[in-house]
C-alpha cells in the first residue's frame, strides 16, 4: 500500500504519492478538472532522519502553491498562469515571515513583557520558555478559529475533511466510493495540522534550554536557527506516531492534534467526497503507470 498524503484547496483536493501527485477541482459548472505531475527522486542524503523532515516542509509548501494556483485557476474560470520559481519562492520566503512574524517574534515579545509582571518568568529560562511555547499555542489557536470565520475557508475545511475519509478508506482497504468513504472519520493522525501542533510542543522542549539571561535578540536569533530541527524531529514523530496508531500510549499522544484538527476540519458534503476520491484515484493510478 502506497503512502499518501494529501491537502485541500480551493473546491478540492491534492494527492500526492512517492512518485507523482495530483490535484482535483470542481469548477463553478460542476465538471471536476485533474492535474497530474511526477515527482523527482530526491537523493539517499535527503532521505536522512531529520533532514528528510525539513525537505519534506518546504516541499508540502512548493506543492501546496501549485496545487492552489491550478485550483484558482479553475474554479476562478482565469486564464492559466505559470507561476516562474522566482515567485513561488518569494511566496513561500513571505509566508516563511509572516509565521516568523506570528508565531515567534510576537510570543517572544509578549512573553518579555510578561516577565516584566512576574519575576518568576523572568528569572527561569524553563518559565520563560514554557510560557512562551503557551502564548505561541494560544496565538495558534486563535488565527485557526479567525480564519475559519471565512466562508471561503470554511469550504477548504470541508475538503480538508474529504480528503481525510478518503484516505482512511484507502488505508483500510475499501472501496472509494462515496458510501464507503462517507463513514470515516474527518481526522487523520498523519495530518499537517497534527504535525504544526507537534512542532510547537517539541519548541518549548528545545527552547528551554536557550539561557535566560542571553538578549532578546539572541533568544529570537536562536529560535530561527533551531527551527530545522525542531521540524525534522516534528516529522519524526508524527511518521512513527502513524506506525503506531494502534498503541493505547501513542493514541494517547495524538489525541491533542486531533482535538486540534476539530477546527481545521468539517463534515464533507457528497460531491466533496467525489472530488477527493478522483483526486486520490488518478494518483494511484499514476502510479501504477510509472512503476519502475
Amino acid at each position: 500500500m502506497k503512502n499518501i498524503g494529501g491537502q485541500a484547496v480551493i473546491e478540492g483536493v491534492m494527492m500526492k504519492a512517492p512518485k507523482g501527485w495530483t490535484v482535483a477541482v470542481r469548477d463553478t459548472k460542476g465538471e471536476i478538472h485533474v492535474k497530474k505531475t511526477s515527482l523527482l527522486e530526491l537523493p539517499k542524503l535527503l532521505k536522512l532522519p531529520i533532514l528528510r523532515g525539513v525537505v519534506a516542509l518546504f516541499h508540502a509548501m512548493y506543492l501546496g502553491i501549485k496545487a492552489i494556483e491550478f485550483s484558482a485557476n479553475k474554479v476562478y474560470e482565469e486564464e492559466d498562469v505559470t507561476m516562474s520559481p522566482l515567485l513561488i519562492s518569494l511566496t513561500i520566503g513571505a509566508a516563511f515571515v509572516l509565521g516568523v512574524a506570528l508565531f515567534i517574534l510576537l510570543p517572544l515579545y509578549a512573553t518579555k513583557l510578561l516577565g516584566l509582571i512576574s519575576s518568576s518568568v523572568s528569572k527561569s529560562s524553563f518559565v520563560f520558555n514554557l510560557v512562551d511555547g503557551v502564548v505561541r499555542v494560544f496565538i495558534f489557536m486563535l488565527y485557526i478559529i479567525g480564519i475559519g470565520l471565512w466562508k471561503e475557508m470554511r469550504r477548504i475545511f470541508e475538503y480538508h475533511g474529504a480528503e481525510h475519509k478518503v484516505i482512511h478508506a484507502y488505508e483500510a482497504g475499501k472501496e472509494l466510493n462515496v458510501d464507503n468513504v462517507r463513514h470515516f472519520s474527518p481526522l487523520h493522525p498523519r495530518c499537517g495540522t497534527s504535525f504544526l501542533l507537534i512542532v510547537m510542543i517539541i519548541s518549548i522542549l528545545i527552547f528551554s534550554f536557550i539561557p535566560q539571561s542571553w538578549p532578546f535578540f539572541y533568544k529570537f536569533l536562536s529560535r530561527l536557527v533551531l527551527i530545522p530541527l525542531i521540524a525534522g524531529l516534528s516529522y519524526e514523530i508524527l511518521k512513527l506516531s502513524s506506525k503506531m496508531k494502534d498503541n493505547a500510549v501513542v493514541n494517547l499522544l495524538i489525541m491533542p492534534g486531533l482535538f486540534l484538527q476539530r477546527l481545521t476540519t468539517r463534515e464533507p458534503d457528497n460531491k466533496q467526497i467525489e472530488v477527493a476520491i478522483t483526486a486520490l484515484k488518478e494518483v494511484l493510478e499514476f502510479e501504477v503507470e510509472n512503476v519502475a
